[in-house]
């Protein structure tokens, strides 16, 4: 099902006065649909000179604006020129959220070179591997593995450059010397960069064996960027966004980082994702605009019930029918008044200035997205992968659905491969933000693609009559039961996510009898380290805690979808920089 662009306003109009072939005078132009990233930032620039752009305050705060940030950008391409860094050229950058991540990596984008993002949690092998795989040239690192790259050249990096100024031979810091030189060092004629260039190359999780690494061009992130608020997603120049996920990864990436480049607001840098840390953050700096995976905010979530459940069972009923009351009037009416009636729940968890909420990188619970939109918050969710650069579905605040993952962006083109009797199959998608294939991989570019160019997701779930998405699991992760039904695990995960108990689970399917294929669902159980302690000696109550937690999600399950078998983990599982459990590492 195609989702056609409006002939009525729409939030990327105004790129039509700087769309132009011809090139002068002050004002930046682009040729084509879209710009490149580096143009789009021009523009932003062009527009929005003094406003705040990138923002960090611990230990201290220090703020650029987009015509100091411009300038920092300019003097680091104009370094790279000097090394030798031409067009094609792969410069990675790998460290933890700050402003000199943001401006190594533009600044590789204005040189005409092609960043390379590198998870900074991963092994130094890891990254070594990845570095190798994408044969970087140069690469800026945080300063804790600064001197392993300095000490262990790996043949294909020829400049080391450190994103802190403790550490020797830095390339810049925020206070420190601009690097000589004029605009027209940056980049030459015969080398423009056009929309259709590759502009990153980032690599999905799993990094050892055959890394994938994912091409997205200039057309990709910028046609994503603006065509993500089209749904529509409504974002200002005055919004102030949080970057608390890893930078790295196409969400924190896109939607954070480059979104709020594309429209004028400030990024401000998170560096640790504690929740304390992280809501000083959102306090002092007055964040308006929160993205995060379903970890965080069920966490915040499970913070915010625990306060009312303290003032006793009279006041949080008392609040929780509010809540019911609140929800509905948004719902039905389109009115939101829980954003006055709950102003002091929200200013205590300093939730006051947030204007909208988030949440990507995986399935949330229908009972959480309904709860942060009781409470007055505009909450959504959205849906995307790596390859789709990421965006490809958002929530309208004015029209959610807090079952759907979001209506179909702008310009995407979504389709379900192979529909059952329910109209549920395989989600596939062609659009502008589609991944030009994997680096130096036709064979696994071959494999994702159909034959009439449509991307294979991965991903099974269904299209409703107004084009809204609802996901039902993983093709891999699905579990075939003896009577021949599908179970998709993460179905049954989210009916979890409001335990305070469990900190991690996984689902999946085992064998009970070899001599058979049908699979019998089990689930692996990791409890929360505050419950476990509260219990202290007493590992029996833990175990006869999360079995009374099954019993009462088994009731609300399918009789197919009943799990059979539990195990408590001593261990917690292996999760992802964006908290996700690896699979693989289930034992």
């Amino acid at each position: 099902m195609k989702s056609k662009l409006k002939k009525s306003y729409t939030p990327w109009d105004f790129l039509d006065d700087f769309r132009s072939k011809v090139e002068g005078g002050d004002k930046p132009t682009f040729a084509g649909e879209w710009p490149t990233v580096q143009e789009m930032f021009r523009i932003t620039h062009y527009r929005y000179p003094d406003r705040a752009c990138f923002t960090i305050y611990e230990p201290d705060r220090i703020s650029l604006n987009y015509t100091e940030a411009l300038a920092k950008i300019k003097a680091v391409a104009r370094a790279l020129r000097a090394k030798g860094i031409r067009k094609g050229d792969k410069v990675a950058v790998s460290g933890k959220n700050s402003p000199e991540w943001t401006v190594a990596y533009l600044g590789a984008l204005f040189a005409n070179a092609i960043v390379v993002p590198i998870d900074y949690q991963i092994k130094n092998s890891e990254s070594d591997l990845l570095v190798k795989t994408a044969h970087a040239r140069v690469i800026f690192i945080d300063e804790e593995k600064y001197y392993h790259y300095t000490n262990e050249r790996l043949g294909c990096i020829e400049e080391v450059y450190s994103l802190n100024k403790s550490v020797g031979n830095y390339i810049y810091d925020l206070d420190g010397p601009e690097f000589e030189g004029t605009d027209a060092d940056i980049g030459r004629a015969d080398e423009a960069v056009t929309e259709f260039d590759t502009a990153a190359i980032l690599f999905t999780s799993g990094t050892t064996g055959d890394p994938k690494g994912v091409m997205l061009s200039h057309r990709n992130l910028t046609s994503d960027c603006y065509l993500a608020q089209g749904t529509p997603l409504l974002i200002f120049h005055t919004d102030k966004f949080y970057a608390i996920l890893p930078i790295h990864h196409a969400y924190t990436m896109l939607a954070v980082f480059l979104e709020s480049m594309a429209v004028g607001a400030e990024v401000v840098f998170g560096k640790r994702l504690v929740v304390q840390s992280m809501l000083r953050d959102l306090r002092e700096a007055k964040i308006t605009m929160l993205l995060g995976v379903p970890m965080l905010f069920n966490k915040l979530l499970a913070g915010i019930l625990r306060g009312l459940r303290e003032k006793g069972p009279i006041v949080y009923g008392l609040i929780t029918f509010l809540m019911g009351v609140s929800g509905f009037i948004k719902k039905v009416f389109g009115v939101n008044p829980g954003k006055k009636m709950f102003a002091a729940v929200l200013s205590k968890a300093s939730l006051s200035t947030i204007r909208i909420c988030i949440c990507g990188g995986g399935p949330l619970a229908p009972s959480v997205f309904r709860k942060y939109n009781q409470l007055g918050i505009d909450f959504v969710q959205g849906y995307g992968l790596t390859e789709t650069s990421p965006i490809i579905n958002i929530n309208p605040i004015e029209h959610y659905k807090e079952t759907s993952v979001g209506r179909v962006s702008p310009g995407v083109d979504m389709k379900i491969l192979d529909p059952d009797e329910n109209g549920i199959g395989e989600v596939i998608v062609k659009g502008s933000m589609v991944m030009q294939g994997y680096y130096e991989r036709p064979d696994f570019t071959a494999e994702v693609f159909t034959e009439d160019g449509y991307l294979k997701t991965g991903d099974v779930g269904y299209l409703d009559n107004e084009n809204y998405l609802y996901l039902t699991g993983r093709a891999k992760n699905m579990i075939v039961t003896e009577g021949g039904k599908n179970v998709y695990p993460e179905e049954i995960e989210n009916e979890f996510q409001l335990f305070d108990e469990i900190d991690q689970i996984l689902i999946r399917g085992f064998v009970p009898d070899k001599r058979q294929k049908s699979e019998r669902i089990e689930a692996l159980v990791y409890p929360a380290e505050d419950f476990v302690k509260k219990m202290g000696l007493m590992k029996g109550k833990v175990a006869e805690r999360v079995k009374e937690i099954i019993t009462e999600v088994n009731t609300r399950l399918q009789p197919y979808q009943k799990i059979e078998k539990t195990t408590v983990l001593e261990e917690p599982l292996e999760m992802t920089t964006t908290k996700k459990i690896k699979r693989g590492s289930a034992k």
